[in-house]
């Protein structure tokens, strides 16, 4: 639009110099006078100028006149391509000109006048490869998406042209929203060039969105192999993407085969708890708690997770809360200082009823680092050690308004997943999910260890231990102010 405006503006004023100039050699007095062969002619300044015009445009037809003489004579004289050359020289021109003017209104946005510069480039050119792709993108940018896919299944029948047609096709495809058409596109350009390195990741990301992760691992391995992916990262998406197939495989029953890809996804990336959560209760259930331990103390060490604690658990569900709180050593000996296992170490402490010492345990947390799960253990500790009602109700309605803590937040749109995915819900971005705490003021959704997720267990002949109801994962449910009342010793209850 700006272009065309420019154009217009142009126009005029050209037109209004010219006019300007013609009032002005009118109105010019004296003139020149012309004598030639006895005859002599007066010309005025207008006429002077028309002439010198003339003059020139003769001069320029005369040469080409003796351009075309000279391919003739030439042509005539034996050299049977010299016309043609000449025709082609000229054609040539006009065409480039006509792809030139195409390309220019391709930037200034003028989709539709690029369309039809390329079409009159090609009756000069002949050169659909390039014609062809100009008319493609002046389509889409003129909203035409049909010309546009006419003209990419065009650049698809040249093997010179092939990867171009698919390139514009799938992206086509991508904006439709038909993410089959273009998985199917993906694939097919990625065969036509396995190295164009943004074919490889759309391919990595509608293969993780459809759920081909064994296919996503071939073209995570051509991205290596391509030199775009640092080596590190390679190791770290190739986990994600055994952890994810290993879920497949155990949807489908296969449980053999799901254990040991959790186990190689795992061994590939150590801090990736749901792989490692998956690897232990793989252990578990063949009978190798040993193994079970050792992947989770791993991952301990290098992220504290409250699955971990939870998995950890599970490796002896019956046991009684002292002998918990002794076994679990090995995790809270590991990184003391991180609020996880402080919070972990309260938990047992208050499911062995030592209150004091889960107090000690809890430290200065809720002062320097108050969230919804270190402010309601203070809550069951002030219960336990039989502090007024008030002090707990206290504790209780500071935890609605505390913060969640770390979540599963996706690094690309920020939103908060209950549960760990390879490709984020909501962006679709692939291994973006992370164990962190999300911006303030997002808005938390249902799942995590938010509420008191108390690792209670009971003894072969022991009745359940006291503490919130705990979840088949684990994890206890949020324990209701209602219920900390009741729950209170006869002598608060009156």
């Amino acid at each position: 639009m700006l272009w065309s405006l420019i154009k217009i503006v142009v126009f005029v004023a050209l037109v209004a110099l010219v006019t300007w100039a013609a009032a002005t050699l009118i109105e010019m007095p004296g003139g020149a006078v012309v004598q030639f062969g006895g005859i002599e002619m007066t010309l005025s300044p207008l006429a002077v100028v028309v002439a010198i015009l003339l003059i020139g445009l003769a001069v320029w037809i005369a040469v080409k006149l003796l351009g075309l003489l000279v391919a003739l004579l030439r042509f005539i004289a034996g050299d049977e391509t010299a016309f043609t050359r000449y025709v082609a020289r000229s054609r040539r021109r006009k065409g480039t000109e006509a792809l030139e003017n195409g390309l220019l209104a391709l930037a200034a946005g003028e989709g539709t006048q690029a369309m039809a510069e390329a079409r009159r480039a090609e009756r000069y050119l002949h050169r659909p490869e390039v014609t062809n792709l100009l008319i493609a993108q002046g389509a889409e940018q003129a909203g035409d998406r049909k010309t546009a896919e006419d003209a990419y299944k065009s650049l698809m029948q040249a093997d010179r042209t092939r990867f171009v047609g698919l390139r514009g096709l799938m992206k086509q495809k991508l904006a439709e929203g038909d993410t089959d058409g273009a998985l199917r596109l993906a694939r097919t350009a990625f065969e036509a060039n396995p190295r164009h390195g943004e074919t490889q990741d759309t391919l990595l990301r509608l293969q993780a969105e459809t759920g081909d992760w064994s296919g996503a691992r071939e073209t995570l391995g051509a991205k290596l192999r391509g030199g775009s992916l640092p080596r590190d990262v390679h190791r770290r998406r190739d986990a994600v993407l055994a952890l994810s197939e290993a879920r497949g495989v155990l949807e489908e029953g296969a449980s053999i085969e799901a254990r040991e890809k959790a186990i190689e996804a795992n061994r590939k990336s150590p801090d990736l708890v749901p792989a490692a959560v998956m690897a232990a209760r793989g252990y578990i259930e063949t009978g190798n708690p040993r193994y079970a331990g050792r992947v989770l103390r791993k991952t301990w060490e290098v992220e504290p997770h409250p699955d971990l604690a939870a998995t950890f658990a599970d490796i002896a569900p019956n046991e009684d809360a002292k002998t918990r709180l002794k076994r679990f050593e090995v995790l809270t000996k590991t990184r003391p200082d991180h609020p996880e296992t402080r919070m972990l170490k309260a938990e047992l402490l208050i499911a062995a009823e030592d209150f004091n010492e889960a107090r000690r345990a809890l430290g200065d947390l809720i002062e320097t680092d108050p969230t919804v799960r270190s402010v309601t253990l203070m809550a069951a500790i002030e219960r336990g050690r039989g502090a007024d009602d008030a002090v707990v109700r206290a504790w209780l309605a500071r935890a609605i308004s505390a913060r969640r803590g770390p979540q599963w937040t996706c690094e690309n749109c920020h939103t908060i997943q209950a549960e760990w995915h390879a490709v984020c819900p909501n962006c679709h971005a692939f291994d973006t999910l992370a164990w962190t705490r999300p911006p303030e003021g997002e808005v938390t959704m249902p799942g995590g260890a938010d509420m008191l997720p108390l690792l209670v267990g009971k003894g072969p002949n022991e009745a359940p231990q006291p503490g919130p109801p705990v979840r088949t994962d684990g994890r206890a449910e949020p324990v209701p102010e209602a219920e900390v009342v009741a729950d209170e010793a006869p002598e608060k209850r009156t």
